[in-house]
């Protein structure tokens, strides 16, 4: 099972991040051990600033190279929600001296990935809508809308490099209002407004 992350798919988060629009998605890799096991993430020692990034999340179906966007669709039918955890001070370390950042995206726990999976139509993709709160202030709202590629463009570009196969997991990135989280925060992810995850940051 991979874990494939775009980045910069939302132009006010670009944005925020002082960060040029891409051309093309922009994807990384988290292993499988980034995957939070439970509903507490224990803040590493590694870091001093890690960041929340919420960000819908699609199953991929079937095994596929090469996919047609006119096709992607059929790869997929549940959405689920994650968090894109980021050691930002790491991140920002690796930028400056030009090296790749997986340090600062990939380490244990990085990955939160809801239980519940939401079964999904091409047609109402669209329509999905999501939040993230803080301690019960709202801090993120998105939706497909406002990605600048959707999925189906994402599976066609992500399957020319890398096959994808069934249980894969797409991160499809994250719109504006990332910020800093600490011990003691309570972090909540809803879908259609229904809660997806409730993690406790220890």
């Amino acid at each position: 099972m991979k874990i494939i992350c775009i980045g910069r798919n939302y132009a006010d988060h670009a944005a925020e991040m002082k960060a040029e629009l891409p051309s093309a998605p922009v994807f990384f890799m988290k292993p499988d051990t980034a995957l939070l096991k439970d509903d507490v993430f224990y803040f590493p020692g590694f870091t001093n600033e890690i960041h929340y990034e919420c960000e819908l999340v699609v199953k991929i179906d079937r095994v596929g190279k090469h996919i047609d966007p006119a096709f992607a669709h059929k790869y997929y039918s549940s959405v689920g929600l994650g968090i894109d955890f980021t050691a930002r001070d790491l991140q920002a370390e690796c930028k400056t001296k030009g090296l790749p950042w997986e340090i600062a995206k990939a380490f244990d726990q990085s990955a939160v990935v809801s239980s519940q999976w939401i079964p999904i139509t091409p047609e109402a993709f669209d329509s999905l809508s999501f939040e993230f709160y803080q301690n019960g202030t709202l801090k993120q709202h998105g939706n497909p809308t406002m990605m600048l590629f959707n999925i189906d463009q994402i599976i066609a570009y992500i399957s020319k490099f890398i096959t994808l196969k069934t249980g894969d997991l797409i991160f499809t990135g994250t719109p504006a209002g990332v910020g800093p989280i600490a011990i003691g925060d309570e972090l909540v992810g809803t879908l259609n407004g229904q809660e997806m995850y409730r993690i406790a940051v220890k």
